[in-house]
C-alpha cells in the first residue's frame, strides 16, 4: 500500500506533468487535504497562464499593428486571436456600411458554413444588428431561445447552418461611431463571463485601430512625399512603444516630426508630458468634440485631438507653435493620438497585470504568512520589495471613494499596495507615525475626500509583517472611533487612547513611552522620581500634602519635580499630558513593571 508521502510526491509529480483537475482529484482520492491544495495550486497555475496569454496576446496584437501593412492579415490575426484566447469553437468580424445601411462579414475563423460567411444583417438585426445599434457588448447563451433580438430568416438559416448556439458580441467603435462588431461563439450553450467581455473588448480596440490605421494610409497615399514621411514617424513612434517608451518620448517624437510644441493630457486634463513649449491645457468642450467627430479641432491657436480607445476617452493630445498645417500633418498628428491611445492601453494593461500579481501577493502575505516564508520573500523581491528590510504597515479608509480607487492613489507612495479585508492595505519605508501623517495627507488630497491612516512597524518579514497589519486595523478603528477622520497615527501616536481603543493594546510599550525617562533615570542613580509622581498626583498637586506622604522637606518634593520636567518636558503638568501620566502610573502600579 502507497504511503501518504508517496501520494503526495505523486500529487507533485502530476502538477508538475500539468495534470487536468479530474486526474489530480482522483489521484489524490485517498488524502482530501492534500487533493484540495494541489488543486487550489493548480487553479492558480492556470489563472496565471490564462493571465499571461492574454497579456502576450496584447503585445502580438502590438507588433502586428506596428508592421501594418496589410489591414486583413491584422484583423485575421485578431479574430484568431480571439478564438484561442476565449476558447470559442468560431470567431468572426463584421463591418457595417452606413450607405447601404447593413452589415457585412469581413474576416471569420473556424466557419464551416460557406451561407454564414456569407451572411448580411441589416442594422438593429440578429444580435450583431442590435450591437452595432447600440454600441454596447450583447451576449446569448442560446440564440434561438433569445426573444431580445430581431430574428429574420437568413439569418437564423445562417446561424443554423453553422450550428452557433452562444453567441458573444462587442463593437468596434471610433469616434463614438460603431464601425463593425467582433464575436466568439459555440456551438453549445455558453454562458460568457464579464472577464470573457472585457478581453473580446481590448481584441476589438486593438481591430479599430488597425482598422482607423489603414483608413489613414488609404487617406494620405496620394501624397507620396507626405506619406513617407508619415510612414517613418508611425515607425519612430511604434518603435518607442514596442521598445518600451513611455509618454515623454511619444511627444518629443511627435514634436520633432510636426515642428511644433506637443502636450500630452490626461482624460481629467492633467499633463502627462510635453515636448517644447508647454501649451495650456485643452479646453474640455474642445476635447468632447473631437472625440464625437473622431478628427483633430482646432482651438485657441492650437490643433486639439482626442486620445481615445472606443468610447473610451484616455487624454487628448494638443499641438501648437504652427502657423498652418497641411492636411497631411494634420493626419499624422491623429495618427500619432491613435498611437498614443496604444501605449497608454499597453500601459495599462501592463499596469493591470503587475497590480493583481502584487494583490496576490499582499493578500498570501496577511493570511498565510508562515506557510512558505521563503517563496513570499522570493515573490516579493521579483516585484523590487524586500520584505527582510523594516517596513510600516498601514491600513487606509475612507467614505465617499472606492476602494480601487483608492487603492490606486496609495500605490504611488507605497513598495507594496493593495486591497485585503475591504481595506486598502500600504508596505511603506519610515516611521509610521511620520509616514501615516504623509500618507494620509497625501491620499485626502488625492481623493478630495478624507482618509483615515491607522498604522503600525516597523516590522520584518511576513510574520512580523502580518502582526503589524492587525495592530494598524485595530490603530485605524481607534481614530475612527475617536472621530479623528482624516488623520493618519500609530498606536504610539495615539498615546493612552490607543491602550484604551485598541485590542489587546501594548500596556508595556504605553508605560515605556509615557515614562521612559524617569524609569531609566530611577534605575540608574538608584532614585525614586516615580514614587515622587504618585505622591504628587495623589496628593491633587499640593506640595505640603505630597511632601508629608514623602517624609522629605517641600524644597526636596520641589527639587525632584524639576528633574521630572527635564526628563519629561515642561509641558508634563498639561491636563492632556497630566492624564497620560497618571494612567501610566496606575499602570505600571498594577502590572508591576518599572523599566518594561
Amino acid at each position: 500500500m502507497i504511503g501518504v508521502d508517496d501520494d503526495v510526491l505523486r500529487l507533485l509529480d502530476l502538477l508538475a506533468g500539468g495534470a487536468s483537475s479530474e486526474q489530480l482529484a482522483h489521484a489524490g482520492a485517498a488524502h482530501p487535504k492534500a487533493t484540495e491544495l494541489a488543486l487550489r495550486i493548480h487553479a492558480t497555475l492556470t489563472a496565471h497562464r490564462r493571465r499571461e496569454a492574454e497579456l502576450t496576446a496584447l503585445f502580438d496584437t502590438a507588433s502586428d499593428l506596428a508592421r501594418l501593412r496589410d489591414p486583413d492579415a491584422v484583423l485575421r490575426s485578431i479574430v484568431r486571436r480571439a478564438r484561442t484566447l476565449l476558447g470559442a469553437d468560431v470567431s468572426y468580424l463584421s463591418l457595417n456600411d452606413e450607405t447601404a445601411g447593413r452589415t457585412y462579414m469581413r474576416v471569420t475563423d473556424g466557419c464551416v458554413s460557406p451561407l454564414f460567411k456569407e451572411v448580411i444583417l441589416g442594422m438593429g438585426e440578429g444580435l450583431g444588428g442590435l450591437v452595432a445599434q447600440s454600441a454596447r457588448p450583447y451576449a446569448t447563451p442560446d440564440y434561438f431561445r433569445d426573444e431580445r433580438f430581431l430574428h429574420t430568416k437568413p439569418i437564423d438559416d445562417a446561424v443554423r447552418d453553422e450550428g452557433l448556439a452562444g453567441i458573444l458580441g462587442v463593437p468596434l467603435s471610433l469616434g463614438g461611431t460603431v464601425i463593425g462588431v467582433l464575436y466568439a461563439s459555440d456551438r453549445t450553450p455558453r454562458e460568457f463571463t464579464p472577464d470573457e467581455v472585457a478581453l473580446l473588448s481590448s481584441l476589438a480596440d486593438h481591430a479599430v485601430i488597425a482598422l482607423d490605421n489603414a483608413r489613414l494610409l488609404d487617406e494620405i497615399s496620394s501624397h507620396s512625399a507626405a506619406m513617407h514621411r508619415a510612414e517613418e514617424a508611425h515607425d519612430r513612434l511604434m518603435d518607442l512603444v514596442l521598445r518600451g517608451g513611455d509618454v515623454p518620448e511619444v511627444a518629443a517624437a511627435v514634436a520633432d516630426v510636426l515642428r511644433g510644441s506637443i502636450g500630452l493630457f490626461d482624460a481629467a486634463g492633467e499633463e502627462l508630458a510635453h515636448a517644447g513649449i508647454a501649451p495650456p491645457a485643452p479646453d474640455p468642450e474642445v476635447v468632447a468634440l473631437s472625440r464625437s467627430t473622431g478628427r483633430s479641432v482646432s482651438g485657441d491657436g492650437s490643433l486639439v485631438c482626442a486620445v481615445q480607445a472606443g468610447p473610451e476617452l484616455l487624454g487628448s493630445m494638443v499641438l501648437a507653435g504652427r502657423d498652418a498645417l497641411l492636411d497631411a500633418d494634420r493626419r499624422l498628428f491623429e495618427r500619432a493620438a491613435v498611437v498614443t491611445a496604444l501605449l497608454l492601453l499597453l500601459r495599462r494593461s501592463v499596469a493591470k497585470a503587475e497590480d493583481e500579481v502584487r494583490g496576490e501577493l499582499l493578500t498570501d502575505l496577511l493570511t498565510a504568512p508562515d506557510r512558505n516564508p521563503g517563496a513570499l520573500l522570493a515573490r516579493a523581491e521579483r516585484l523590487g520589495v524586500d520584505l527582510a528590510e523594516p517596513h510600516a504597515v498601514l491600513v487606509a479608509h475612507a467614505e465617499s471613494v472606492s476602494r480601487a480607487r483608492l487603492a490606486v492613489a496609495a500605490a504611488r507612495h507605497a513598495a507594496l499596495a493593495g486591497i485585503h479585508a475591504e481595506e486598502v492595505v500600504l508596505l511603506v519605508r519610515g516611521d509610521p507615525d511620520a509616514v501615516a501623517a504623509r500618507i494620509a495627507e497625501a491620499l485626502t488630497a488625492a481623493t478630495d475626500t478624507p482618509v483615515t491612516v491607522g498604522a503600525a512597524g516597523p516590522a520584518r518579514g511576513p510574520a512580523a509583517i502580518a502582526a503589524a497589519h492587525a495592530e494598524a486595523v485595530r490603530c485605524l478603528r481607534a481614530l475612527l472611533a475617536l472621530g479623528r477622520s482624516g488623520e493618519g497615527a500609530s498606536a504610539g501616536g495615539l498615546g493612552f487612547l490607543g491602550v484604551l481603543l485598541g485590542e489587546r493594546g501594548d500596556l508595556t510599550g504605553f508605560v515605556r513611552r509615557t515614562l521612559g525617562p524617569v524609569l531609566d533615570y530611577d534605575e540608574r542613580r538608584g532614585t525614586d522620581l516615580t514614587g515622587t509622581l504618585h505622591a504628587y498626583f495623589a496628593a491633587g498637586g499640593n506640595l505640603t500634602r505630597a511632601k508629608e506622604a514623602l517624609h522629605v522637606h517641600v524644597n526636596t518634593v520641589v527639587q525632584r519635580l524639576d528633574r521630572i520636567a527635564t526628563l519629561l518636558g515642561d509641558d508634563w503638568q498639561e491636563p492632556g499630558r497630566a492624564l497620560e501620566i497618571q494612567l501610566a502610573l496606575r499602570v505600571q502600579r498594577l502590572t508591576g513593571r518599572r523599566s518594561g
